[in-house]
């Protein structure tokens, strides 16, 4: 009989999540569920490898937790934790980082795209795939969802636990990709070449979960269209409707076929119009919900028992690998001859 799935995934509080992030990762996060074991963090120490004010930084970890939540993570069949509140993360990161090569660090393409052009750049944005890789392997996780622009440290993570295993003996899982399925990529409402991103400076480009109705009817209609007043499914010849279609695909649980056949000869602007409010009535009950979660004890209660859990886990791993790589856990010290 197959073990159960161990899954794990993070996410940096940027204090800003899209539609694209939720159509893209975080409703497949909810399918997992029941797909095996899952730990989702809110990967706040990562954040801290650029700038952040502390007070927005806070605000950001409580509002990502709570999004977590509000769009499906149950409690009951999950775990989520906040990095910073299970302190093995970041002892075990400085460990992987005396493991890992300058060499396959300077290799990352996130560290060169996030670099360019800063006048300062953080050590720790050069070593964080080292603090990643410690993310993972701290949960013997076999199995991580990775997009496109992470599976290069995925593999570097991959590299570093075979790279122990062989050194000190086999101690961490090596874990697997899960790529997401195919479909559903939302691209920008300014330029359907380009994926949906918050880092985007047009706000008008994204829809983020939290926009209230007003801004989002405002932002679709605005979205860019074309010249010939047709709805059709086509994204080579017609990339900007058939992002659009995309959208309402998923928020109004339709397949596109079925849309196109209703919008046969019906003008952008109703289209638009009735995509808008398919877009508010969808995240009017993950709002609702959030609004609820985001300063209560409620929230407060789930991640205290979201870390004691994990650090339970963590804290048995770290004294492993310690005594593997020669290292004498303080936990230890009560079973030794003096």
């Amino acid at each position: 009989m197959m073990s159960k799935k161990k899954i794990f995934s993070g996410i940096q509080p940027s204090g800003l999540l899209t539609l694209g992030n939720y159509i893209g990762a975080m409703r497949q996060f909810v399918e997992l569920q029941d797909e095996g074991d899952c730990i989702f963090c809110v990967v706040d120490l990562h954040a801290l490898t650029v700038p952040q004010d502390p007070v927005a930084l806070r605000n950001n970890v409580r509002s990502l937790a709570a999004l977590f939540l509000a769009v499906g993570i149950d409690p009951q069949k999950s775990k989520l934790i906040v990095q910073s509140q299970v302190k093995e993360h970041a002892e075990l990161g400085w460990l992987m980082q005396c493991v890992s090569h300058m060499g396959e660090l300077e290799r990352m393409t996130q560290f060169k795209d996030k670099s360019t052009g800063k006048d300062v750049v953080t050590s720790a944005l050069f070593t964080y795939p080292a603090l990643m890789a410690a993310d993972i392997l701290l949960y013997d996780t076999t199995h991580v969802p990775v997009g496109e622009d992470q599976k290069q440290h995925l593999e570097l993570t991959r590299d570093i636990a075979g790279r122990f295993n062989n050194r000190f003996g086999t101690t961490f899982v090596v874990p697997e990709p899960m790529i997401p399925k195919v479909g559903g990529r939302v691209m920008s409402l300014d330029d359907p070449t380009k994926k949906m991103s918050k880092s985007n400076p047009n706000e008008g480009s994204y829809i983020a979960l939290l926009d209230e109705p007003a801004k989002i009817i405002k932002k679709i209609k605005r979205a860019v269209t074309d010249s010939e007043n047709e709805i059709r499914f086509d994204v080579e010849n017609k990339p900007a409707i058939s992002n659009l279609l995309t959208i309402y695909s998923f928020c109004a649980n339709a397949s596109v076929e079925d849309l196109v056949s209703r919008y046969q000869g019906v003008g952008y602007g109703t289209f638009k119009s009735e995509l808008a409010e398919a877009v508010v009535q969808f995240l009017a009950p993950v709002q609702a919900r959030y609004r609820e979660l985001v300063e209560s004890d409620e929230l407060d209660r789930i991640l205290l028992t979201g870390a004691e859990h994990a650090s339970a886990f963590a804290e048995k791993k770290m004294i492993d690998v310690k005594e593997k790589m020669g290292l004498i856990p303080r936990e230890k010290l009560s079973t030794l001859t003096r």
